[in-house]
């Protein structure tokens, strides 16, 4: 399910991002990037679209995942 970001309160919006950023394996290439670069451009896409907040009601978790990728799933469950 998606989870509209305008719904959640901002100081939240950014901890759930910041803890997404820092998550092994969210590496964004050869150069190394700050975690509030990383964290404006997670919000970007969230903002842009491009990317969603999305719950899990199985894992009970948050995520963040690009908007094809949760089209794609969606798709296959149906």
């Amino acid at each position: 399910m998606i989870i509209p970001i305008q719904d959640i309160n901002p100081d939240t919006l950014f901890s759930i991002i910041k803890e997404f950023v820092l998550r092994e394996g969210t590496e964004y290439g050869a150069e190394d990037v700050s975690i509030e670069e990383k964290v404006e451009q997670v919000r970007k896409q969230l903002d842009l679209g491009t990317a969603v907040l999305v719950y899990s009601e199985l894992h009970e978790t948050v995520n963040i995942i690009p908007k094809d990728q949760f089209e794609e799933e969606k798709e296959e469950l149906e």
